[in-house]
């Protein structure tokens, strides 16, 4: 199975830059299943109805979210009815959602999207260890479930590493989001499971993590946190991987970086060709 994951989308910049994409993207690859994190797309701060709708018509067939799950108060009534958005499993009992799904492909086949949020310098939430633990009891890769992706959305890098070595053979793919900087750790483990630290941002790199420079300075450099931060609103760049599994095992075959745009370094998969 051949899945294409888009890392957390910033704002406007972040939103243009993928639908720009997606069509060509989808085109060179031919993922069989499509996923983004939008928990930033609507001006930085959480996702709306109509956000999410945009992605859906244009052919993403999952949203994953993370801290900033609420920020847009419209989304506690939508995500109930919405299984392509989830939010955090390990929020406690009782939260609007579901922090993870079971989609199958037109042609059968099945694939399982988790999403955790980590612990270290985030908020308290329930152990996403544990979390993960309880849905693939019910849910074990296998021949019936030949791919299993975790979205983990974490601060800390040991925290993300940590969660994927405990995965590791379990799961297809542990892939880190959050600190909107791509990383350059893509791997397979010794049982199988492809992990990366960070997808990285899609957004304006011109920019503190997708925000315009001045108020997040002016924040580190005189303690003043008054003025509300705002999406850069330049071009954008793209920041993705790419997995390929075997369908038997459920195991990662390969595991890809994808970076487009005017500032980062341009990487694609090896032996794919990509053009507009």
């Amino acid at each position: 199975m051949r899945l294409l994951y888009f890392g957390d989308v910033v704002g406007r910049s972040g939103r243009e830059v993928v639908l720009e994409n997606l069509p060509a993207l989808k085109d060179a690859l031919r993922p069989d299943f499509t996923v983004l994190n939008g928990e930033n797309s609507a001006a930085g701060f959480g996702i709306t109805q109509k956000i999410c709708e945009e992605f859906f018509k244009n052919g993403i067939d999952c949203i994953t979210l993370g801290n900033h799950s609420w920020d847009q108060k419209e989304i506690l009534t939508y995500i109930g009815n919405e299984p392509r958005l989830l939010r955090p499993l390990n929020y406690p009992p009782g939260v609007p959602g579901k922090g993870f799904n079971l989609f199958t492909l037109s042609n059968g086949r099945k694939i399982l999207i988790i999403q955790v949020m980590g612990r270290l310098f985030m908020d308290a939430l329930d152990d996403p260890f544990r979390a993960v633990d309880e849905v693939l009891k019910t849910y074990p890769l296998g021949t019936s479930i030949p791919f299993i992706f975790v979205d983990i959305h974490a601060e800390a890098t040991s925290e993300k590493m940590a969660l994927a070595h405990y995965l590791d053979g379990r799961v297809t793919a542990v892939v880190g989001t959050h600190t909107h900087i791509p990383t350059a750790d893509e791997q397979i483990f010794p049982l199988g499971t492809a992990y990366q630290s960070d997808v990285g941002m899609c957004g304006d790199y011109n920019s503190v993590i997708g925000m315009k420079k001045e108020i997040p300075i002016s924040r580190f450099t005189k303690k003043i946190s008054g003025e509300r931060m705002v999406p850069a609103e330049g071009k954008g760049d793209l920041c993705a991987v790419f997995i390929v599994s075997d369908d038997k095992t459920g195991r990662a075959l390969s595991i890809d970086p994808i970076r487009m745009g005017p500032r980062l370094s341009q990487t694609f998969p090896k032996g794919e060709s990509f053009s507009k």
